[in-house]
């Protein structure tokens, strides 16, 4: 019975974060789901494959809607003997955004737990981990893999801590699904980050293991770590080892190619782009956001009131209080930092900074230097491009860093250590003699008192000035009064103002409410648990009060609305009137799904696109290279008019589905390549790069004029051809070569097949009438499920004997 008693605070603390994630994205209730902008994106990249899973009840892991052909691995392709993924799924049993935030409060609740912090002080540090400002906003947009795979992050980190006090059966049971869980979240660039805080922790106890000289129990430990690893990298075996084999033949691989698309000789070796991996990097001042979120104008999306300085300077200039309301609505551009684009401010809560600064002042855990240490290096390496000495440094020697972009996004590790240290703090407080509770107090807030005043000191040494600053003055400065884009600039740099001393003063009060519950608890005229759960208010109140101004009941739609995001146009109905088999190209929206929706497109929305194809686009399309449209067989090209109206030119000169040539052209490496595409007949000429497999292939061919070859079968993962020639000869076919999986057939005999033009499939065939097939069965999902199979088996016995010798210990 008294075992049972002491699980009623966990299960109330479960109903909590059951309740408040229903309340917090309440139109869930209602049927309702919020629009994520990318989740409408994936939703129409992965139209085909979800209709061919529902028609079929099968995965084709191809899909010819994006990008001219891709494997769906990074798609949402369902693997066979994925029991970790049903694992998932049984853990996110709420409506969706409701259960990442939910897998947010439960998964730091675990963590604060076996931090020995009593449940009512967990139930709110976990509140407060999960409304951090960042992880609300990613749902909000759509991020949900990355939602996903830092909600794991807690539990992975509870496991290993678990482990490393020696509690080797729960922690190594708890390390080996939280790790099995936060690989299945196939996040792979949060996974990536969430091992340098895991090194930080290894590091730290280490070095309590060897001056204890506990060698014995050190390499204990290792062992369960590496059993833990195994059985957890073996159940996502399929995920695993699908997206190591794509990776390379995606954008985050490395380009065979030695030039860019203007012709200059590249001077980077990095799987990405350097400037590309920079792009959206933290600025240096901008991390002050951190804790007062709008001193840098907040987001690009920032609403401003009727109070606001561009309001009334719009009321001025004669405008109504409706236009003025529309233009500061539209135009009100606050953010003024050096990111492209800003949804929201990374804010983690006064609170929170105040109470980990506490927690620095008398926590007696070393623990705590091990999450500081974490803290401050992502937020050193989130600065990116701002401090390129050290960026630089990691993408060119440390493994795999140059294959992940947004290198602001490694704040998650800081989102996450600095609540730890809150709660931490918070713990410690109530634990720590009277005496020593005043000393730590008032330092702590005249520390981050200090540091708000400092910053409000400081104001003037900024002008509140943003890049597109210029471009709003050149819009409003082409008509024949000059001045009121000046006027506006000026209203708007007020506004920046304007915010940065409110959000200061914002937190400064959230400050002092807090101080003054602990104090009187310090001079005992507050209760323990009355200072808590006000301390715990002020903390959570202080993070809803910004995460409302950017997530909220305004976000949710109709379920159809995000089930079916788009509707076809007039220039998608005319198109789609054609049923022959044909790709098209959005120029507009190379990069957005919405042709993918409708069409088969040779663009889309991913972030692990083809790099061919996208090689292609850079070097070729974008030059107008009508040939190379030709052979990718794109019929129709959509465009918009001076008007904006959107229509289709229909391209009548298209290869089609697959043809014959008359020569190969064979080249030496793929810089060749891509220039013999430049002036390439494609109707008549292939190229094929000189490799052992292409040694006796023959460079020329006798012409047929009544050579044919027709596709006579089609789905994603399977197409069937006829073809009639009265000589050998060399098919090119319409398709995109991808190394592994794909498979030919002439006449039930396999055929290799040979990548030509860059990008496409080609086949030698005999003379005659032949049956030609293709068929896409990737061996890696076989060889994956095995693994996966075995590996979850042994997980499972595992759990089962962890059971049994926990409760034959307890029983002895």
């Amino acid at each position: 019975m008294k075992q049972i008693q002491k699980l009623y605070p966990h299960l109330l603390a479960i109903i909590g974060f059951i309740l408040v994630s229903l309340i917090y994205f309440s139109p869930v209730l209602r049927g309702k789901k919020i629009y994520q902008s990318d989740i409408v994106q994936y939703t129409a990249m992965a139209k085909e494959q979800n209709d061919f899973r529902a028609n079929e009840n099968a995965e084709p892991y191809w899909t010819d809607a994006a990008f001219g052909g891709m494997p769906t691995y990074q798609m949402g392709a369902k693997y066979p003997n994925d029991f970790i993924g049903h694992l998932d799924d049984a853990l996110r049993f709420l409506p969706r955004p409701a259960d990442y935030m939910f897998l947010y409060f439960f998964g730091f609740y675990i963590l604060l737990m076996v931090l020995k912090v009593d449940p009512l002080k967990a139930f709110f540090g976990a509140l407060a981990f999960g409304f951090s400002t960042y992880l609300v906003i990613i749902l909000g947009v759509g991020h949900n893999a990355k939602a996903h795979a830092i909600a794991y992050m807690p539990m992975v980190v509870a496991g290993i801590i678990l482990v490393f006090r020696k509690k080797y059966i729960i922690g190594g049971l708890l390390t080996m699904f939280a790790v099995a869980l936060e690989l299945n979240a196939n996040h792979f660039q949060m996974t990536y980050y969430l091992l340098f805080l895991l090194l930080f922790l290894g590091i730290y106890y280490a070095i309590k293991f060897i001056l204890n000289k506990e060698y014995k129990e050190l390499l204990k430990v290792g062992a369960v770590f590496l059993g833990a690893l195994i059985l957890a990298i073996g159940a996502n075996a399929t995920n695993l080892l699908a997206t190591k084999e794509y990776a390379d033949f995606s954008i985050r691989g490395k380009s065979e190619l030695t030039f860019d698309a203007e012709g200059k000789k590249k001077t980077e070796n990095t799987a990405l782009n350097r400037s590309y991996i920079t792009e959206y990097s933290y600025g240096i001042a901008e991390s002050f956001n951190l804790i007062a979120p709008r001193l840098f104008g907040g987001g690009n999306g920032e609403v401003l009131n009727d109070d606001s300085s561009v309001y009334n300077y719009m009321i001025q200039v004669g405008a109504s209080p409706e236009e003025a309301r529309q233009f500061t609505q539209g135009y009100g551009k606050t953010y003024w930092g050096k990111q492209p684009i800003v949804e929201a401010p990374a804010y983690i809560g006064i609170v929170i900074f105040f109470l980990a600064i506490l927690g620095l002042y008398h926590d007696k855990r070393k623990l705590k230097y091990a999450f500081l240490v974490g803290a401050i290096f992502s937020l050193v390496l989130s600065w990116g491009k701002n401090l390129s000495l050290v960026t630089d440094f990691f993408i060119d020697y440390v493994p795999m860093y140059d294959k992940f972009r947004a290198v602001s996004s490694i704040q998650v590790i800081l989102e996450l250590c600095f609540p730890i240290l809150a709660i931490l703090g918070l713990h410690s407080f109530f634990t720590t003699e009277k005496e020593k509770q005043w000393s730590s107090l008032w330092k702590s807030t005249a520390t981050v008192l200090g540091i708000l005043i400092g910053l409000f000191l400081l104001k003037g040494m900024f002008d509140f000035s943003s890049d597109i600053d210029q471009q709003l003055l050149q819009m409003f400065n082409q008509g024949e009064d000059k001045s009121f884009g000046i006027g506006f600039i000026d209203a708007l740099v007020e506004d920046r103002k304007s915010l940065y001393s409110a959000d200061l003063l914002t937190s400064a009060f959230f400050v002092i409410i807090t101080f003054v519950p602990l104090y009187l608890y310090s001079k005992n005229k507050l209760s323990h648990t009355t200072a808590v759960i006000l301390v715990g208010l002020f903390m959570v109140a202080d993070l809803v009060l910004v995460d409302k101004k950017y997530v909220n009941n305004e976000d949710f739609v109709s379920a159809r609305e995000v089930d079916m995001p788009f509707v076809a146009s007039p220039t998608d109905e005319q198109i789609m009137q054609d049923t022959t088999r044909y790709r098209v190209l959005d120029v507009a929206g190379y990069l957005t799904a919405k042709a993918s929706y409708f069409h088969k497109s040779i663009g889309g929305y991913s972030a692990v696109r083809p790099q061919r194809m996208q090689e292609l686009f850079d070097y070729q399309i974008v030059n107008n290279n009508l040939e190379v449209l030709n052979m990718l067989n794109v019929k129709y090209i959509m465009q918009t008019n001076e008007e904006g109206k959107e229509f289709a030119t229909k391209n009548s000169e298209v290869n089609g589905n697959a043809w014959f040539v008359n020569e190969i052209k064979m080249v030496g490496n793929a810089d060749q390549e891509m220039k013999a595409l430049n002036k390439l007949e494609t109707k008549k000429v292939a190229t094929l790069q000189n490799v052992v497999e292409v040694k006796n292939i023959p460079l020329k061919y006798v012409s047929d004029s009544t050579a044919t070859i027709k596709l006579t079968y089609h789905k994603p993962n399977h197409l069937k051809y006829i073809s009639n020639n009265k000589n050998e000869g060399f098919a090119v076919f319409s398709e995109m070569y991808y190394k592994n999986g794909w498979k030919a057939t002439i006449d039930g005999k396999e055929a290799p097949i040979l990548r030509v033009n860059y990008t496409l499939r080609g086949l030698q065939i005999p003379a005659g009438n032949h049956k030609i097939e293709f068929k896409f069965e990737p061996q890696v999902i076989k060889t994956g499920s095995i693994i996966a199979l075995i590996s979850s088996i042994g997980m499972v016995l595992l759990l089962a004997g962890g059971i049994y010798f926990d409760r034959k210990k307890k029983a002895s």
